[in-house]
């Protein structure tokens, strides 16, 4: 990667754009392609998922400026709302300045459940399971010598009691397996499916469920940035007036959980348009993230805002990422390969680093615009071509039309065709 800053990027025409992304990244113009045509055949949609009748396709944008660990990154987000691209390349730009995203992640443990019922002595069953552990870990170790081969397999075994549920006492037990650069639920599910006879073996209980947890809480990936506040400053807006508004603003998404829903709903705008790109479980990482929220009994924001010791605004994100490289749609879609490619990431837990960075840019951006000039200035903007293009302009009409309910402050599509049968 040569840089992740190219100016001018969103003025240039497409055919542009994608002179500079080969110019600029580890692809050549024909890697490029999938871009263009989807990637993807209904032919092989119909391997993919069942009753397929054809494709649908979501805008594919570029996040500029980022650097994580010292890396600069150019990165693909694939979503269908306006400003978000943009908010969080122009974060990535503030960053910069403090040097970057700082990024890290633990170790790709994943966890699988398998629910024992019709136990009769939950404690001494437990016991029992614990006696044999290693014998477990030793069976769960065996199943996939390529998964071990490259540093995975089985870690740890753990047993919880739940005495009150409404079909009364069962087991749960968790087996801890590192999946390396998989997603991993394949490889949980079949280690869970094999250790299912021996547990009940050991319990004389039956195993009902078993099956990965998407709350990867075992898999955690960390970012965090330093805005300089003299970086902060914009129009009649001090650097300290911005430092303190986001600030103000995420103190009531960690109090209130109706405004942490949309608070985290911005960090996931930036998640899930990277995980989508790559070919991830977007819905695995919604489901773990919100989750994960809620961990200390309430529902609360995922990221921090603070000042350090310079009085500079400083953020945080943690949060599950429970994302591959290897496996799923990311090595079938030839879309997702050149997301990967374009951002050269060797694993999954590079892959995390820069989601969780591209999260924490993207909830700054909206923290910025709310504590502000409000949300609705420069996502309207945006907006307005969508609603000029749904009032039936075309060519340079959307952005004529845009420009006018911009300039009124008057964004409806009634607005948009009146404005339209006027122009033509």
């Amino acid at each position: 990667m040569k840089t992740s800053r190219i100016s001018g990027f969103y003025n240039m025409t497409i055919e542009e754009r994608r002179a500079k992304l080969a110019d600029a990244a580890p692809l050549t113009p024909p890697g490029l392609d999938p871009w263009t045509d989807g990637g993807l055949s209904p032919e092989a949609a119909d391997h993919m998922i069942e009753n397929v009748v054809g494709l649908h396709s979501l805008p594919l944008g570029i996040a500029l400026n980022f650097m994580v660990n010292g890396r600069d990154v150019l990165v693909p987000m694939t979503l269908e709302e306006p400003s978000v691209v943009a908010g969080a390349s122009f974060m990535a730009k503030l960053a910069r300045a403090g040097g970057g995203f700082h990024a890290t992640t633990s170790e790709p443990h994943m966890i699988g459940q398998m629910q024992v019922i019709n136990v009769t002595n939950l404690n001494e069953a437990k016991l029992k399971i614990y006696e044999k552990k290693a014998e477990l870990l030793e069976e769960a170790d065996s199943i996939d010598p390529i998964l071990k081969k490259f540093g995975g397999g089985a870690r740890d075994l753990e047993v919880r009691i739940f005495d009150d549920s409404p079909i009364g006492g069962f087991l749960v037990v968790h087996l801890i397996y590192d999946v390396r650069d998989a997603m991993g639920a394949n490889a949980v599910n079949t280690a869970c499916e094999r250790l299912a006879p021996k547990i009940e073996a050991i319990t004389g209980g039956k195993v009902h469920l078993r099956i990965l947890s998407n709350l990867a809480d075992r898999r955690i990936a960390r970012a965090r940035c330093t805005i300089p506040v003299k970086e902060l400053a914009f129009d009649s807006f001090s650097g300290e007036e911005v430092r303190d508004g986001i600030i103000a603003a995420y103190a009531f998404a960690s109090v209130d959980p109706y405004r942490a829903a949309t608070h985290n709903k911005g960090i996931m705008n930036g998640v899930d348009s990277v995980v989508i790109a790559t070919g991830n479980d977007w819905r695995a990482i919604e489901a773990g993230a919100h989750t994960y929220a809620v961990k200390n009994g309430h529902y609360t924001s995922l990221s921090t805002w603070g000042k350090d010791a310079d009085g500079n605004l400083v953020g945080t994100l943690e949060m599950p990422m429970a994302v591959g490289i290897v496996g799923g749609a990311t090595k079938v879609h030839p879309a997702a390969q050149a997301a990967v490619k374009l951002m050269g990431v060797k694993t999954a837990s590079e892959l995390a680093e820069i989601i969780v960075s591209v999260g924490l840019a993207q909830n700054m951006a909206a923290l910025r615009a709310l504590a502000t000039e409000g949300i609705q200035r420069g996502h309207m903007s945006l907006h307005a071509r969508q609603v000029a293009i749904a009032a039936g302009a075309t060519g340079d009409l959307v952005e004529r039309v845009a420009a006018q309910m911009v300039a009124e402050k008057v964004v409806r599509i009634d607005r948009a065709e009146e404005i339209l049968k006027a122009k033509k």
